[in-house]
């Protein structure tokens, strides 16, 4: 029975992704930082780790706990949104810590068995903000595409070792918990003149024509993982889906 484990599981994508693979008949180690709060109930074909994804420790733990897997999403992410003027420093460094560095030291812990077996594959989740930058997310839509860039390379570098590495992008995902991970009001980030200018931005996102649900992106990633095509870029959304055919 094949195995899965997927970082950042708590809510949002994660959450429904691990719920889509149990479903589909998968073993999946659904793994963040509290389990205890995790609304998933264990069972023999889903087990809940701990794992913070910007802790060495942490890291090497959950990976021993897991045993063999065969697939790794890296899904763990938190948002910043605001004008960079005004976006504190230690916070975009937090952005990068989980966004950027954790996915690939996750995806380094998990390299050595999948080199080992010549099989695996590594799915990324990303953003369509990669794809076509917006205003106010400087911060955030630069540390995924340090992950668009570095999937790219590593696909290359694996592929010969028989391992997968794969992109999901998903759109703006307004039932998610976009900004929820952190401690900076938003008045704080967008003074004026940012403002005014921004206004019209966070209305459109009140109410956006097209938009990504947490089930876009984890059929994009059940998508990701079965293909066999050599595909590596899987937009998830409507909105993300769009913005690829314009690209």
């Amino acid at each position: 029975m094949k195995r899965i484990l997927i970082t950042g599981c708590s809510s949002g994508y994660g959450l429904e992704t691990a719920r889509h693979f149990h479903a589909g008949g998968w073993t999946v180690i659904a793994t963040m930082r509290n389990p205890t709060a995790a609304p998933l109930e264990p069972s023999a074909r889903l087990r809940l780790l701990p794992l913070d994804v910007t802790d060495d420790d942490s890291i090497a733990a959950a990976i021993a706990a897991a045993g063999p897997i065969d697939v790794l999403v890296n899904n763990a992410g938190i948002g910043l949104f605001g004008a960079l003027e005004h976006s504190p420093l230690r916070r975009i460094r937090d952005v990068y810590a989980t966004n950027s560095l954790g996915t690939i030291a996750m995806t380094q812990a998990v390299i050595p068995q999948m080199r080992e077996r010549r099989s695996g594959t590594i799915v990324n989740v990303t953003s369509s903000a990669t794809l076509a930058s917006f205003p106010y997310a400087a911060a955030y839509t630069g540390s995924k595409t340090a992950i668009q860039g570095f999937t790219g390379s590593l696909a290359h570098e694996l592929e010969p070792l028989g391992i997968r590495v794969k992109l999901v992008e998903p759109g703006y995902g307004p039932t998610t918990a976009f900004t929820a991970n952190t401690d900076v009001a938003l008045a704080d980030v967008l003074p004026e003149p940012y403002g005014s200018h921004a206004a019209p931005i966070l209305a459109g996102m009140a109410q956006p024509a097209l938009f990504t649900t947490e089930a876009d992106v984890a059929a994009a990633v059940w998508d990701a993982v079965h293909d066999r095509t050599g595909r590596s870029h899987f937009p998830a959304g409507a909105d993300a889906l769009a913005i690829a055919a314009g690209a």
